[in-house]
């Protein structure tokens, strides 16, 4: 797994994705020397009810402003935002994905990279996670080692099929750093919302706390690997 002064590529989905998934993970691992960017695939907009052009500009770049103050608080050093429609990923060619990933992968060379479990509710979860496989196959010279996918607060539990849910077998002590997430993910004011609600920090830090239980930590984010290839 990705050691000190590791280069570290977070593939996402939408805007908070790349926090929700692994940013305890990612200021643990800045702090270690890591260089860190993330890719967020969508725009984030496209699928909310109720705007006008006008109206969907204004909250585009309030999330592009956000998603920018967010990243910095964990320490990614360089913050790729495309513009892919939100919850239409299925509708996209997944050749014009794929070539979005590869290019951020040729122009950094992580040696890991986290995305989206192929076993989320969400559509555009499912199609990074499988877009990321296709980009960071291992041919030979590819700088990709490891793969491993994250879990998402109201988009991995909300499955509901036993057959075929996420299934963590990577724990990270994040104990000192989940503060860290959380300051960074209240920069979403728009995204956050109130326990009960999974996007919470009550429910975040309950979720931390049960992936430590499971590994005997503190407070953990959980990962399962989808690959690692040792040189």
């Amino acid at each position: 797994m990705p050691a000190e002064k590791s280069r570290i590529l977070v593939v996402a989905a939408h805007p908070d994705d790349e926090l929700l998934g692994c940013g305890a993970t990612v200021a643990r691992q800045s702090a270690r020397g890591s260089t860190i960017w993330s890719l967020v695939l969508g725009e984030g907009i496209t699928s909310r009810k109720g705007l006008g052009s006008p109206q969907k500009a204004r909250a585009l770049k309030k999330l592009q402003d956000d998603s920018r103050k967010a990243n910095a608080v964990v320490g990614v050093k360089k913050l790729v935002l495309k513009d892919f429609a939100d919850n239409k990923f299925d509708s996209v060619p997944r050749l014009e994905l794929v070539h979005a990933i590869e290019e951020v992968v040729c122009a950094f060379k992580p040696d890991t990279v986290y995305t989206h479990s192929s076993t989320d509710l969400n559509i555009d979860h499912q199609i990074v996670c499988e877009a990321v496989k296709t980009a960071c196959r291992p041919l030979p010279g590819s700088p990709v080692r490891h793969i491993l996918s994250f879990e998402i607060p109201s988009a991995t539990e909300w499955r509901f099929d036993s057959a075929k849910g996420f299934s963590p077998n990577v724990f990270v002590d994040v104990s000192r750093f989940l503060d860290k997430k959380l300051k960074a993910l209240a920069a979403y004011k728009g995204e956050m919302r109130p326990f009960p609600h999974p996007r919470s920090e009550k429910y975040i830090r309950a979720l931390a706390a049960v992936r430590g239980g499971q590994a005997g930590l503190p407070a953990a984010e959980a990962f399962s690997l989808i690959r690692s290839v040792s040189a």
